[in-house]
């Protein structure tokens, strides 16, 4: 059975409190744009395709009770109706500042929006309509897309990479968590990497436990085991070893992780610890693939010194939360006690912490950026090539200029992104779209 985080029917939308996990599935309702904020600020949900979606499928729900409502509907004019879904918007860009996926998509939303606005015969019915398909299609092409980034991925991978037996078997090593947890479903860099089991070629995953939220280990950990799939827990300081002793056995080739911003030059942020292992992929000969869609891809920011990065509060490095176990007790479930939660402190009384949510890895230690269109490779300059993966006029689109910048996550909101993208947003009719929407949820 397929792992499904998001739960979407049209005026309802549930997802898997991601805190919860791995010892707890629990579904909590979203029911406005408030309860998406603080669900992507907790981290309930993480992963930047997903916080898109989550989002811009929030508004989704608040507008159809609108439209269904037996009262009066919550703007009277198609104007009243686009200033309040722009508003939603905005709001909803300022619960995360690094991963430029919510920022595009509510770009594009917008863009929506203000085409049904124009139409001199809409009125705020027409207007939310054409919100909640669009919000509904983003649902839809986010599976697809990633489906497409693992097919593509895995076929580079064992173009690129060399067996270290007569076995064509590979290995290979993820970060942080990139799968149905962090997207729609099926994954970015997951998605690579169970592209590469269903087509009988992964021998093992290793993955890290990914520190300070330990994303890799609760997350990512979660996902392979409910898929079946052969893996391995190291911790994040265990990598370099791993590569040395284990890299030529065990036929590691490559680490695959996700984005959660793409530069125009190719320079990347993710979780932190992506950098530290792309410097020791490099120097232990492995390849090292980003697996991202195109709206994760932001040519409007020059490179990574331009992009914001996310600190976290302190008390995330200094204290740890989970189940409580049995006495001489293992981390199978007979020996968990069953709603028991307790968070501990594992620093020294009065330490202080730096927790940065993520860091930037420089363009020259990534060998490809995987999307649904293909991987993109640099050229004998070093250079990435986006031509085949974005139209001309986004290409020329003048880059911004400015210093690395670091802020701190305030209660009252952050800067928003730059938007992406000039993809059109597709409007289909409600049946087709609720067609599509059903075949989703039954795979």
């Amino acid at each position: 059975m397929t792992l499904q985080a998001i739960k979407y029917s049209r005026g309802k939308l549930q997802i898997l409190d991601q805190l919860r996990l791995p010892h707890h599935e629990v579904y909590i309702d979203i029911k406005s744009p408030e309860d998406a904020w603080d669900a992507i600020k907790s981290m309930q949900v993480r992963g930047a395709p997903a916080i898109a979606i989550v989002a811009a499928l929030s508004i989704a729900v608040r507008v159809a009770h609108s439209i269904d409502s037996r009262h009066e509907p919550l703007a009277q004019r198609a104007k009243d109706a686009a200033t309040m879904i722009i508003d939603s918007l905005d709001y909803l860009v300022t619960s995360r500042p690094t991963a430029v996926n919510l920022a595009d998509a509510a770009a594009k939303l917008r863009a929506v929006v203000s085409t049904a606005v124009n139409n001199s015969q809409a009125d705020s019915c027409a207007v939310m309509t054409a919100y909640i398909q669009a919000a509904e299609r983003m649902l839809i092409d986010d599976v697809q897309d990633n489906e497409r980034i693992g097919k593509h991925g895995a076929e580079w991978l064992l173009r690129h990479t060399t067996p270290s037996s007569s076995d064509s078997m590979v290995s290979v090593m993820t970060h942080c968590n990139t799968g149905s947890l962090a997207t729609a479903g099926y994954g970015t860099a997951l998605g690579v990497i169970r592209s590469l089991h269903s087509s009988n070629s992964l021998r093992h995953v290793y993955y890290t436990e990914t520190r300070p939220y330990n994303q890799g280990a609760r997350l990512t950990g979660y996902e392979l085991i409910h898929d079946g799939l052969p893996a391995t827990l190291i911790t994040d300081s265990m990598a370099a070893a791993l590569m040395r002793t284990k890299g030529r056995s065990e036929n590691i080739t490559a680490v695959v992780v996700g984005a959660d911003r793409v530069a125009a030059n190719g320079d990347t942020a993710n979780k932190i610890g992506t950098y530290a292992l792309a410097v020791l992929a490099k120097y232990h000969g492995l390849k090292f693939l980003v697996a991202a869609p195109r709206t994760t891809v932001d040519v409007s920011t020059k490179s990574g010194a331009d992009i914001v990065i996310e600190e976290r509060p302190e008390i995330e490095v200094v204290n740890i939360k989970g189940p409580v176990i049995r006495t001489n007790g293992s981390s199978d479930e007979k020996d968990i006690i069953k709603g028991s939660t307790q968070e501990i402190c594992i620093a020294a009384s009065g330490a202080r912490a730096w927790n940065p949510a993520f860091d930037v890895t420089p363009a020259e230690l990534i060998d490809g950026i995987v999307t649904e269109q293909g991987v993109v490779e640099k050229d004998s300059r070093g250079v990435f090539q986006w031509e085949d993966v974005f139209n001309v006029d986004v290409l020329e689109k003048a880059p911004k200029v400015g210093k690395a910048k670091t802020i701190n996550m305030l209660p009252d909101g952050i800067t928003p992104q730059v938007p992406l993208n000039d993809q059109p947003s597709i409007i289909e009719t409600d049946s087709v779209l609720s067609r599509k929407l059903e075949l989703q949820r039954s795979r």
